[in-house]
């Protein structure tokens, strides 16, 4: 290299082209220092769980950066995560084991239960180099040789002459340094250089592309790129590895049929697992996740300086919790922005959506930037939800909203909405404690006290009010009274699971109401249209429970069984334009050709593939159209909120939950998914922006219990204090606004960030 004092990690966009420019580091050498990183880092962070505890014999896996991937052949034994394991008498657990792949029967993969490592000094971020020879599976080793040595061997399939002229990360640099030198255009190509991973569903023409699922495609690369890669492509970006994820984005729910697991998992909390990739860990511990969301590797992989960006998705919490909980900072545009489905395997294409990951803010808006054509903007032709009004995309450049000064009273003037629906949690609970107090003094000392902000705070029930702050005139409760009678009243006649009426209060006023076949609703006096009435005018009280989180219940939507069809015959017709035939073109083929880490995974989907009605009628329920128009509802409490009490942005605690800890138990009940109001964003599809604001070294984990009939296995909250290193456990805030306001979003997180400074880069990957 030719001056050593260019710092690769931690490196902005900004300082990587100073460098180029000033002669210290070329495009090629900057491949090679992530490589080295790879090399060291990106290993297995995860062990099996049996049911003796014996060490397993040793097996081969994949080359990942010309290093083949080496498992751990120690186990922990299953009673050592699950109590009176003797005495269980429930289904078959499924222990973990090592397994030939179905993409790859030479190499292996974990399945069944894992846990993690401590102090593994591996994360497991990346599951595919863009490294000829390893790029991929159909085209490997010497299927993938350079065109200048000659043929391709007997038996190398047709479409890998074709594949292996694209150049590789390392090719691609050394033609930008050959080319453009010290002295590239940077305007015209803002991502030179930069680095980059993409979760496994963006479709990357010159490396294996499955949404993270161990599936044998006859080509396992598509035949072209997905619209943002191939914008990156243009500005110049490295395209240089897919990051590992839960396949095909979390996973979409199991929507039932006649298909059972044989055998269960008492936990996947942790497992943000794709069967070919394995599973990534948190930056910070490896015991623990790397987040709940699907999107882990993208945001592992740039926190722990494997690369300098990362595209992910998000269909609930994909990017948020993530970039959550690795310190990671995040632009999330609104759902109709960015083009995500088009060229992408998705969970729900009514909530799917791209997000920008880097360790700025700034260069989160860089990158943002760079995706929009030059004449078609950010329109998809493939993605429908791309169909907006122009109004809401700014006419200006998203980059001139940041870097903002963290100076004092810099944001003196502005309005900041806090949704204390974010930071109230189950009473009976402590877990929560240490990170909602840790973000509240955030609040207060930085965007109050120092950054001279006026905070606004919504009213809770379980948040006693601040008696230093402004409290909304309009806030979440009264908004969704004056709202949901007009744009969606069925809400208050849902049941629970248990078949009950969720909002009880409100069945105890209204008279016996046909509610669907064969069930009758309600036991009071008042007519339900006139109840609707009294809400919306102020006149009844709305039932106790009737907030932002609990009204966010939805059926599930059938779009996963229309959206992997979609997916694979568009791909399979791209490759027949190319002269080539792609034969994995539905989900009976899919399954056929997969295996799943999990039995469960395998059982789901079986159903997936018997689905035939996309409406999905349960009583009178539909998960499409609930989907539609919650979006419409959320969105106008947002705006009634803003307007009403005169806010500029508004701002949130993304969870108030630690990682958990691979193979351990979750939160108890539901109390994470129905009470915090994390859901808004996407069901709403909002933009949202995250920014590092800090560390707790506190943490209370749920544990495991048998249940009383020993059948199950059950989380239980637990006092049990742990520490954790310094500087500890990340979490986040969370800005957002009205779409066509992210000038306003940009400028208050990028002031938040510069006066507060919160990132810590992971000491265990130095």
């Amino acid at each position: 290299m030719n001056d050593k004092s260019f710092n690769l990690e931690e490196a902005t966009i900004e300082q990587l082209h100073n460098a180029i420019r000033n002669g210290e580091v070329t495009c090629k050498e900057v491949v090679e220092r992530y490589i080295e990183r790879a090399r060291k880092y990106n290993g297995v962070s995860s062990m099996l769980v049996t049911e003796d505890g014996e060490s397993v014999e040793k097996v081969p896996g994949v080359e990942r950066a010309k290093t083949e991937l080496s498992f751990p052949t120690e186990t922990v034994k299953a009673s050592v995560i699950l109590p009176d394991l003797d005495k269980y008498e429930g289904p078959p657990i499924e222990y973990g084991r090592m397994e030939a792949t179905s993409s790859d029967p030479e190499v292996f993969q974990q399945f069944g239960m894992i846990t993690g490592i401590p102090d593994a000094e591996q994360v497991n971020a990346l599951a595919t180099l863009n490294i000829r020879g390893e790029r991929s599976v159909t085209c490997k080793g010497e299927f993938d040789k350079h065109p200048s040595e000659g043929p391709l061997p007997p038996g190398a399939p047709p479409a890998c002459e074709m594949f292996r002229q694209y150049p590789d990360a390392l090719e691609r640099a050394q033609e930008l340094d050959e080319e453009y030198g010290t002295n590239p255009d940077f305007e015209k190509m803002p991502m030179y250089g930069v680095v980059f991973s993409f979760k496994d569903p963006f479709d990357t023409k010159d490396m294996r592309s499955t949404g993270g699922g161990d599936a044998a495609y006859d080509m396992d690369f598509p035949a072209r790129d997905h619209i943002l890669v191939d914008q990156l492509r243009k500005k110049g970006a490295i395209i240089y590895a897919k990051s590992v994820s839960t396949e095909y984005n979390g996973r979409a729910d199991n929507p039932g049929g006649k298909n059972d697991p044989d055998k269960i998992l008492p936990s996947v909390l942790g497992y943000q697992r794709t069967t070919w990739g394995g599973n990534p860990s948190n930056s910070y511990d490896t015991t623990r996740a790397a987040s709940l969301g699907s999107s882990s590797g993208s945001a592992v992989s740039v926190s722990t300086n494997l690369v300098m960006a990362s595209l992910g998705e998000e269909t609930r919490a994909s990017c948020r919790g993530p970039s959550n909980h690795n310190a990671v900072s995040l632009i999330l545009p609104h759902k109709a922005m960015l083009g995500f489905d088009g060229g992408a395997i998705g969970a729900d294409i009514y909530c799917d959506r791209s997000g920008i990951m880097c360790r700025t803010i700034v260069d989160c808006a860089k990158v943002l930037d760079s995706l929009k054509d030059e004449e078609n903007g950010y329109y998809d032709p493939r993605d429908p939800f791309t169909t907006i009004p122009r109004s809401s995309v700014l006419d200006t450049s998203y980059v001139e909203h940041v870097g903002q000064s963290g100076n004092k009273g810099s944001l003196e003037g502005t309005r900041i909405g806090v949704i204390r629906e974010s930071f109230v949690y189950d009473p009976v609970s402590i877990s929560e404690e240490p990170i909602v107090t840790a973000a509240n003094r955030e609040l207060k000392e930085v965007l109050h006290s120092h950054l001279g902000a006026t905070l606004v705070e919504s009213v809770d029930p379980l948040w006693e009010q601040d008696a230093e702050l402004e409290t909304m005139e309009t806030d979440y409760r009264k908004a969704l009274c004056k709202l949901v009678p007009v744009f969606m009243p069925d809400i208050l006649f849902r049941l629970d699971a248990k078949g009950e009426p969720l909002y009880k209060e409100f069945a105890a006023s209204i008279v016996p109401t046909e509610f669907a076949p064969g069930v009758v609703f309600g036991s009071g006096t008042m007519k339900p249209i006139d109840y609707f009435v009294e809400l919306a005018e102020g006149r009844v009280e709305p039932p106790s429970n009737f907030d932002i989180a609990t009204i966010q219940q939805q059926e599930l939507a059938m779009s996963f069984r229309f959206h992997i069809p979609q997916y694979l015959t568009r791909r399979a017709q791209d490759w027949k334009e190319k002269g080539f035939t792609e034969t994995l073109t539905d989900f009976s083929a899919l399954n056929a050709r997969s295996k799943f880490w999990g039995d469960d995974h395998r059982a789901s989907f079986k159903n997936w593939e018997e689905v035939v009605d996309p409406r999905n009628p349960h009583g009178n329920r539909q998960g499409v159209n609930e989907r539609i128009m919650l979006r419409e509802l959320l969105r106008r409490v947002d705006m009634m909120v803003l307007i009403e009490n005169n806010l500029d942005v508004l701002v949130r605690l993304h969870t108030p939950f630690p990682p958990a800890i691979i193979g351990g138990a979750s939160q108890p009940g539901h109390w994470q998914n129905i009470r915090l109001e994390t859901r808004f964003g996407p069901n709403a599809g909002l933009t949202e922006v995250l920014v590092p604001a800090g560390y707790v070294t506190t943490v209370y984990d749920p544990v495991f219990v048998l249940s009383e009939d020993k059948k199950s296995y059950k989380a239980v909250y637990s006092n049990t204090l742990t520490k954790i290193p310094e500087p500890g456990l990340p979490f986040s805030l969370v800005f957002r606004a009205e779409p066509g306001k992210e000038d306003l979003i940009l400028k208050v997180a990028s002031a938040y960030q510069a006066a507060s400074n919160r990132r810590v880069s992971p000491p265990s990957f130095p």
